[in-house]
């Protein structure tokens, strides 16, 4: 497939989730993106909340180094991705048994956000009930309207993660949602990794409401119920022309962050990720 000159300006348009670097302090992460060749992130605010002291300087060695964040990430309390059963037990905002405290932790969250200036911040839900009638589907909407309308009084988008349901699924609740910040950050190894659908189906059914994605790459499992196995950008089985096709078929207008949240040698497999999309995209 001919990748179309539209796609070529995500060449300019690069970025790294800091939590797959797993880094100590502000400054180790500015090395580890000096070794990458690249200085746009989607930053962890996990940190900000829970270790204060050590990432409260972030703003200003990120502005010494020339690093630019380009939006967020926080995680939800509790969750256990040993399984795919414990995931959909913990995840996200489903839980009761978290909910208040992940309330309480949002409260500092969306205030670092709006501190370091981010347009945008993204989170997994959790596993969204498919069905309206479902007697959770009306909790889930109310908490998840709550995070939205809290991010919304600091004028940022809401992304929900891909993954953990259908495309398809995901739209439904969203339409269900109507709130005019929420929006969907793509990631297209999650959809092998669930084993929820084709990525490229998943990305036409969604469509405009993507406004982040993630460039991560994955193999579907062998064995159902089980996790599929991610892998280095550009050697899985995501379908990587088509993928940045169909990226500027919907004109999509945001950043690609690369995420590697698996093995030990994530600065090089990002690396290599990142060699792999700018040859693709040069041709």
């Amino acid at each position: 497939m001919n990748i179309p000159e539209q796609a070529k300006s995500f060449l300019s348009r690069l970025a790294v989730c800091s939590w797959s670097l797993q880094p100590t302090d502000p400054a180790h992460l500015v090395q580890q993106l000096q070794a990458i060749g690249l200085t746009r992130v989607q930053i962890d605010l996990d940190p900000f909340r829970e270790q204060p002291a050590a990432w409260a300087s972030a703003a200003e060695i990120f502005a010494r180094a020339g690093v630019t964040l380009v939006s967020g990430m926080f995680r939800t309390v509790g969750e256990d991705y040993t399984t795919l059963e414990t995931i959909r037990r913990t995840g996200g905002v489903v839980p009761d048994g978290t909910w208040d405290q992940n309330w309480q932790n949002l409260q500092v969250t969306v205030k670092n956000a709006r501190k370091l200036g981010l347009p945008l911040v993204m989170f997994h839900a959790g596993f969204l009930p498919h069905d309206p009638r479902d007697p959770t589907f009306g909790k889930l909407l109310e908490r998840i309207r709550k995070i939205a309308r809290l991010f919304a009084d600091q004028g940022i988008t809401l992304c929900f993660e891909t993954g953990q349901e259908t495309a398809a699924s995901l739209v439904s609740f969203l339409e269900h949602l109507n709130e005019p910040n929420v929006a969907v950050n793509f990631d297209p190894a999650n959809m092998l990794l669930y084993n929820n659908g084709d990525p490229i189906e998943a990305l036409r059914t969604i469509g405009a409401r993507v406004k982040s994605c993630h460039l991560k790459d994955a193999n579907v499992t062998k064995t159902p119920g089980t996790w599929g196995d991610e892998v280095p950008v550009g050697t899985g089985e995501v379908d990587w022309p088509a993928f940045f096709t169909t990226m500027a078929q919907i004109n999509y207008p945001g950043w690609c962050c690369f995420e590697r949240e698996a093995a030990n040698q994530r600065v090089a497999d990002i690396r290599a990720g990142k060699q792999f999309v700018e040859k693709l995209l040069s041709a």
